[in-house]
């Protein structure tokens, strides 16, 4: 993707996820969601949704970034997003980082009180059953970044009753 520092490891399953990175997303708990980022196009500024969302809380930052249709990175602290993103040479959009997003704005200098993994189990079986979703609750709401079937997606408010909570710490 050409984004610098950017070395995903992606893993299947929330038990998975949950073993490789459940206790740092727990200890971002009590601190404040000072900032974000995303690609977005500079041409006509959509967010290209298959890179990952980096937020940071208070110097620490996770990355997260869906793939395929049920796998997983979670990254800490390696992203560049000072540096330009390369590679795009033959493509007609320019990407680049970008702190707008209207849905994650509100949430910026709010303290994180629980950060969950999310397993999706459908009662009926369908392509997305047991992708893992991770959500970050405030005490004005709660977001989530999910598997978007081979991308991220942001979601906002309560999940859908086909999540399965799985609070951390």
């Amino acid at each position: 993707m050409g984004i610098s520092g950017f070395e995903p490891t992606f893993l299947v399953g929330l038990e998975a996820v949950r073993e490789r990175h459940g206790p740092r997303l727990a200890e971002l708990g009590g601190r404040r969601l000072t900032g974000y980022m995303l690609v977005r196009f500079v041409e006509d500024g959509d967010w290209f949704a298959d890179c990952p969302v980096v937020l940071d809380f208070e110097g620490v930052r996770v990355e997260i970034c869906h793939w395929k249709f049920d796998e997983l990175s979670i990254s800490w602290n390696t992203i560049d997003t000072a540096a330009a993103i390369t590679g795009w040479h033959s493509s007609e959009f320019t990407p680049v980082w970008s702190s707008a997003d209207e849905r994650l704005e509100p949430f910026v200098g709010q303290e994180l009180r629980e950060a969950s993994l999310l397993e999706w189990l459908a009662s009926d079986q369908d392509l997305a059953d047991g992708t893992t979703a991770v959500e970050f609750a405030f005490d004005a709401g709660r977001f989530r970044i999910a598997n978007g079937l081979d991308e991220n997606s942001i979601e906002i408010g309560d999940p859908h009753p086909d999540f399965v909570r799985h609070q951390l710490g």
